[in-house]
Protein backbone atom coordinates (compact mmCIF):
# COMPACT_ATOMS: atom_id res chain seq x y z
CA UNK A 1 0.00 0.00 0.00
CA UNK A 2 1.54 3.25 -1.09
CA UNK A 3 0.97 5.83 1.66
CA UNK A 4 1.57 8.84 -0.63
CA UNK A 5 -1.10 7.65 -3.08
CA UNK A 6 -3.60 7.14 -0.24
CA UNK A 7 -2.87 10.64 1.07
CA UNK A 8 -3.49 12.08 -2.41
CA UNK A 9 -6.80 10.19 -2.60
CA UNK A 10 -7.82 11.54 0.82
CA UNK A 11 -6.91 15.10 -0.22
CA UNK A 12 -8.92 14.75 -3.46
CA UNK A 13 -11.93 13.05 -1.84
CA UNK A 14 -12.18 15.63 0.94
CA UNK A 15 -11.24 18.68 -1.18
CA UNK A 16 -8.33 19.51 1.13
CA UNK A 17 -6.75 21.68 -1.57
CA UNK A 18 -4.57 23.59 0.86
CA UNK A 19 -2.80 20.38 1.95
CA UNK A 20 -0.13 18.26 0.31
CA UNK A 21 0.62 14.61 1.17
CA UNK A 22 3.68 15.85 3.10
CA UNK A 23 1.35 17.87 5.38
CA UNK A 24 -0.40 14.72 6.59
CA UNK A 25 1.60 12.75 9.14
CA UNK A 26 1.32 8.97 8.76
CA UNK A 27 0.42 8.43 12.43
CA UNK A 28 -1.44 11.68 13.11
CA UNK A 29 -5.12 11.31 14.02
CA UNK A 30 -7.43 11.96 11.07
CA UNK A 31 -10.18 13.18 13.41
CA UNK A 32 -9.94 15.55 16.35
CA UNK A 33 -6.53 17.10 16.92
CA UNK A 34 -4.91 15.77 13.75
CA UNK A 35 -6.57 16.67 10.44
CA UNK A 36 -9.76 17.61 12.26
CA UNK A 37 -12.07 15.59 10.02
CA UNK A 38 -15.78 15.19 10.86
CA UNK A 39 -18.53 12.62 10.28
CA UNK A 40 -19.21 13.83 6.72
CA UNK A 41 -15.53 13.28 5.95
CA UNK A 42 -15.82 9.76 7.38
CA UNK A 43 -18.54 9.00 4.82
CA UNK A 44 -16.26 10.28 2.06
CA UNK A 45 -13.45 8.00 3.29
CA UNK A 46 -15.85 5.03 3.21
CA UNK A 47 -16.75 5.90 -0.40
CA UNK A 48 -13.05 6.26 -1.26
CA UNK A 49 -12.27 2.77 0.09
CA UNK A 50 -15.14 1.24 -1.88
CA UNK A 51 -14.32 3.09 -5.11
CA UNK A 52 -10.57 2.49 -5.21
CA UNK A 53 -10.13 -0.71 -3.21
CA UNK A 54 -13.45 -2.58 -3.39
CA UNK A 55 -13.88 -2.47 0.39
CA UNK A 56 -17.44 -2.21 1.69
CA UNK A 57 -17.45 -1.21 5.33
CA UNK A 58 -20.18 -3.41 6.85
CA UNK A 59 -19.98 -2.07 10.37
CA UNK A 60 -19.64 1.73 10.65
CA UNK A 61 -18.32 1.28 14.20
CA UNK A 62 -15.18 -0.26 12.66
CA UNK A 63 -14.48 3.11 11.09
CA UNK A 64 -13.26 4.54 14.37
CA UNK A 65 -10.27 2.18 14.36
CA UNK A 66 -9.75 2.11 10.59
CA UNK A 67 -9.68 5.90 10.27
CA UNK A 68 -7.49 6.49 13.33
CA UNK A 69 -4.55 7.50 11.09
CA UNK A 70 -3.31 7.14 7.54
CA UNK A 71 -1.18 4.18 8.65
CA UNK A 72 -4.23 2.42 10.18
CA UNK A 73 -6.25 3.07 7.05
CA UNK A 74 -3.45 1.78 4.80
CA UNK A 75 -3.06 -1.39 6.87
CA UNK A 76 -6.81 -2.06 6.72
CA UNK A 77 -6.89 -1.50 2.96
CA UNK A 78 -3.89 -3.79 2.45
CA UNK A 79 -5.53 -6.57 4.45
CA UNK A 80 -9.02 -6.23 2.91
CA UNK A 81 -8.74 -4.83 -0.61
CA UNK A 82 -10.43 -6.61 -3.51
CA UNK A 83 -9.11 -4.27 -6.24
Amino acid sequence: MEIEKLKEQIIDALNLEDLTPADIEDDAPLFGEGLGLDSIDALELIVLMEKFYGIKLQNPAEGKNIFKSVNCMAAYIEANRTK
